[in-house]
């Protein structure tokens, strides 16, 4: 595929105009149009919408920028590879962290990792659970973090912890005096849930289920941790853990353990055939250190 034809349809797509592209790319006007109707030829996808002045990205565009937009950025890193590579300079670890753990989980055992090994190079990036997945057996990052289980041919996993379900109530809630929450407390309550495709969505609906209950949901969001904020706004409640509501204005909402108990697990993600460099050893230790403080000071978290 022409790398110039991906960055005419980038810089189109962001400049808003074929003049600012071309200006950008300092290419003409005529050469950047050829190359995005070349490639639109070889994807057999109209990009833009030419019936207009300006080009205008059509929802097939779009799609293939939201999917591709990560490759047409990380070619400008390109010089910069290459550039550590004759320098030396290749251990750069690749971590990708699901977003539900990565301010609680991943953030401080990065932090650690680095303040022990002050030369060392790390990428993080965070990816929806379904995305991270993709890359990750794609081989685009070294270590995966995130909520299991995950069922996929080219990923192997290691489980890390496990965190207890716990209802997330705002502090002046009736329910918030309680020791112990049952589906049955909740089943009337205004309900905030995730959106379809989620994990914890899935997670959510089968404690009702298994119970014969259907809750009376008021919100979807697309994160738990946006649904912890809602409860701590006085929004309805949800369920989700420890780590999900570690970041949300703890003043305003309590934690309270569901009944009969339920466990949400989380692991290490590795691409199956891979051998893991000194520093993602180093890492996965400092990683596996953090979790085992994290369950020593909580009864909601058990570590593996």
């Amino acid at each position: 595929m022409n790398i110039k034809a991906l960055r005419a349809f980038q810089a189109t797509l962001s400049e808003g105009t074929l003049a600012a592209a071309a200006n950008t790319l300092n290419l003409s006007q005529p050469a950047v149009s050829r190359l995005i109707s070349n490639l639109e030829g070889e994807l057999r996808i109209t990009l833009f919408d030419r019936s207009g002045r300006n080009l205008t990205p059509t929802p097939e565009g779009l799609a293939f920028y939201r999917d591709a937009g990560r490759i047409l950025d990380n070619l400008d890193e390109i010089p910069r590879i290459a550039a550590d590579i004759r320098a030396g300079r290749t251990e750069n670890l690749r971590i990708v962290a699901m977003p539900r753990i990565a301010a609680s989980l991943v953030s401080p055992a990065v932090a650690r990792f680095l303040s022990h090994n002050p030369a060392a190079s790390i990428s993080l990036d965070v990816r929806a659970r379904r995305e991270a997945g993709k890359w990750l057996a794609g081989r685009q990052y070294d270590i995966g973090i995130g909520s299991l289980p995950v069922d996929h041919p080219d990923i192997r996993t290691e489980l890390l912890l496990r965190v207890r379900a716990q209802a997330i109530i705002h502090v002046d809630h009736p329910l918030a005096k309680k020791t112990e929450i049952t589906v049955e407390d909740l089943v009337d309550e205004p309900t905030i849930r995730l959106m379809q495709g989620l994990l914890l969505r899935e997670q959510l609906d089968d404690i009702f289920q298994s119970a014969g209950l259907t809750p009376r949901h008021v919100c979807e969001v697309s994160s738990s941790q946006l649904a912890c904020s809602l409860v701590s706004d006085g929004a309805g409640i949800t369920i989700a853990d420890e780590l999900v509501a570690a970041h949300v204005v703890s003043k305003n909402i309590r934690l309270i353990p569901v009944v009969p108990e339920r466990w949400m697990s989380f692991g290490i993600l590795y691409p199956k055939g891979s051998d893991l460099s000194q520093s993602g050893k180093l890492f996965v230790e400092e990683l596996r250190n953090h979790v085992r403080s994290l369950a020593e000071q909580s009864q909601s978290i058990h570590a593996s």
